[in-house]
């Protein structure tokens, strides 16, 4: 989350006049992450009780016909008890509205704050959840590829350019061999389903050790149910302070991931290599935005050189991540 597009008072009242959500009270840049813009809002509600959510511009990386994918997956899984946000649509029943040219789209607002330093418990109950919601997407009628895969990674990496990435850190330029490598990587054989692939902390609300939401969903795919695991077992279990790794939180997101759906022989047998992909992937992402993104845009840029740390452990030796 982010924000991108600065727009005023009167357009949003008018935006949130299109929705049967009372009127609008208040509305705050949210400036987190690094794709689209968010704005908390706060309406008067239906009744005349407060009501909160959050409105979403799409301004980076996402195709305006991925939209109904993106907001029909929302309102599938939130049909089916998992704890997703719904997508609240206009009084005529659309999902998104347009508004200068860009796609807008007002998501219910869920309880819960996204742990800093994630705990084993936390991490059972988000891999628990994760694999709850890949058997509860088996129903759901739409796909849209990974546009984020590991070929993607290494086009980003070399758009970015070995003299780009150096200007980044001069270590960076090492990871354009390995991206190739990992393009190279068939993941075709495996179990799939529709996946978040972006399933970072920041991602998870929690209240105590129960996961109240899982958000942004705006890379999310048709795609190997492991790659999403290794995505979100790269983003959990390194401590946010000294990037060390943390066994005992990554144990407790595969046990949680696997006390729900166990996962198939191959997939325990790639996933080193799946989780080091996954790695590049954040390493390629993070160096593009880190030399494309504004400097008066309200964002912070992300340290690619933490994930190229991450993709190393995966690749060392004897590095056992199964209990």
């Amino acid at each position: 989350m982010a924000v991108y597009t600065h727009l005023g008072a009167e357009q949003l009242s008018a935006l949130i006049a299109h929705y049967e959500v009372g009127e609008l009270v208040s509305a705050k840049g949210i400036a987190e992450g690094v794709s689209n813009s968010n704005w908390l809002i706060e309406t008067t509600g239906v009744h005349g009780d407060s009501a909160r959510f959050i409105l979403t511009m799409y301004e980076r990386r996402i195709e305006l016909a991925d939209l109904p994918y993106f907001l029909g997956l929302l309102d599938h899984l939130s049909a089916n008890a998992c704890p997703v946000p719904r997508t609240i649509h206009d009084r005529d029943g659309a999902a998104f509205r347009m508004v200068g040219g860009k796609a807008v789209a007002l998501i219910e607002f869920l309880p819960g704050v996204s742990p800093s330093h994630p705990t084993p418990a936390q991490a059972h109950a988000v891999g628990e959840v994760l694999a709850t919601m890949h058997l509860a997407s088996g129903d759901f009628e739409l796909e849209r590829a990974n546009t984020m895969g590991f070929a993607h990674n290494l086009e980003t990496l070399e758009k970015c350019g070995a003299d780009g990435l150096a200007s980044i850190h001069p270590a960076l330029p090492e990871v354009l061999a390995a991206a190739t490598h990992a393009a190279a990587l068939d993941l075709a054989d495996l179990p799939r389903a529709q996946i978040h692939a972006d399933l970072f902390p920041d991602n998870v609300l929690m209240l105590g050790d129960r996961v109240t939401g899982l958000i942004d969903f705006y890379f999310a795919c048709t795609g190997p149910m492991a790659l999403d695991l290794a995505v979100t077992h790269a983003a959990w279990s390194f401590d946010p302070d000294t990037n060390a790794h943390e066994g005992a939180v990554g144990t407790a997101l595969l046990e949680g991931y696997e006390s729900v759906r166990k996962l198939e022989s191959r997939e325990r047998q790639l996933f080193p290599a799946i989780a080091q992909g996954a790695c590049l992937r954040f390493v390629a992402s993070r160096a593009e935005d880190w030399l494309d993104t504004p400097d008066d845009a309200l964002v912070t840029r992300k340290d690619p050189m933490q994930f190229v740390d991450r993709w190393r452990f995966y690749g060392q030796s004897g590095t056992k991540l199964f209990s």
